[in-house]
């Protein structure tokens, strides 16, 4: 196994382009590495990496058997973690996914078995079809980083990832996800269908590299590190102020209930600090907050009509940024 790729130091300050360069080789290798091992669009792999370093949970609304899994498990091998699965069902109890408290005849004494969030990336398959106790559950781990069971907090591994997938198409005997918890996803995501030329080397079962097979990039105190290094990335006053126009845009907006919180505001600028650091940025620019606005927002909307679905929330969001515009390349310095 070869050693993990070093990310350098991260003094006070902003980031260099020494630095930036080398984040984005690093974020470069980790892509290239899952891509190996998981047929998804590059893009998507991107942004999935760009979750996991800025500490946010990803949302995969998908049919069955296009991946998510494996990406998942490619994601924590580059990165030298651990990842475990939940299959979500509607008897699931919280106690099945924190762990329980057993007492131990021999040693006189009450001992914590962990769950399966105990896992650097955690796989929560149709999250949808288990109960609102359950998935309170896990919107506290996903919030505060820890389970609390009988009392006492267990933190859980870091970096920590939660990538929970939906069926977008099959929704009888679900139950929906409270706005509250959509708002602690940081993105929406869909893998899609593969390209033609990547579905036919599945069919012929070539070309794939499994994700046990794959070599770390990174260790998770380095994966964990990109993201400090982002929060150091230049944000002008322009781009802060752009952000701010197209959350009131949505809040006004004719056909929502309800834009997006401040939570997502703060999130979209967490992230394009990310995006650009993984192109080798020490600067953020509209085209990143651009990128990200559906990712980031689409899920977050309430329309008339309901919870927006992703095709909805895309047209929204493309008409917000078409009526907001942009600061121009003199509003933005490096």
């Amino acid at each position: 196994m070869s050693a993990p790729t070093a990310v350098s130091p991260t003094p006070a300050g902003t980031v260099t382009e020494e630095e930036a360069v080398l984040a984005a080789d690093a974020f470069d290798r980790m892509a290239a590495a899952i891509e190996s091992a998981a047929r998804c669009a590059p893009a998507t792999v991107r942004l999935v990496l760009t979750a996991f370093a800025t500490g946010g949970h990803v949302l995969l609304e998908d049919l069955p058997g296009m991946g998510k899994t494996t990406l998942a498990r490619a994601l924590a091998a580059v990165t030298g973690g651990t990842s475990r699965r939940v299959q979500c069902t509607p008897d699931l109890l919280p106690s099945d996914i924190t762990g329980v408290t057993i007492f131990n005849e021999r040693s006189r004494e009450f001992e914590f078995h962990p769950g399966p969030v105990f896992a650097n990336v955690v796989i929560v398959d149709e999250v949808n079809r288990t109960s609102p106790k359950t998935q309170s559950a896990l919107l506290e781990v996903m919030q505060e980083e820890q389970v609390t069971v009988d009392g006492t907090a267990h933190p859980v591994p870091r970096p920590f990832l939660v990538v929970a997938t939906q069926n977008p198409v099959e929704m009888e005997g679900t139950f929906p996800l409270p706005e509250a918890q959509l708002d602690r996803f940081l993105m929406r995501l869909s893998l899609g269908y593969p390209g033609e030329e990547a579905e036919l080397s599945l069919m012929r079962g070539s070309s794939l590299t499994a994700p046990g097979d794959l070599s770390p990039v990174l260790d998770g105190e380095q994966a964990s590190r990109l993201g400090l290094i982002a929060g150091r990335v230049t944000f002008a006053e322009p781009v802060y102020e752009y952000v701010l126009r197209l959350a009131q845009r949505t809040r006004r907006h004719p056909r929502l209930r309800a834009g997006v919180s401040m939570r997502a505001t703060i999130a979209l600028c967490r992230v394009a600090r990310m995006h650009a650091l993984a192109d080798g940025r020490p600067f953020v620019t509209p085209d990143d907050v651009k990128a990200l606005v559906t990712p980031v927002w689409g899920h977050r909307l309430v329309p008339l009509s309901g919870l927006a679905t992703a095709d909805e929330a895309a047209e929204l969001l493309d008409g917000v940024l078409g009526e907001v515009p942009a600061p121009g390349p003199h509003e933005n310095p490096r």
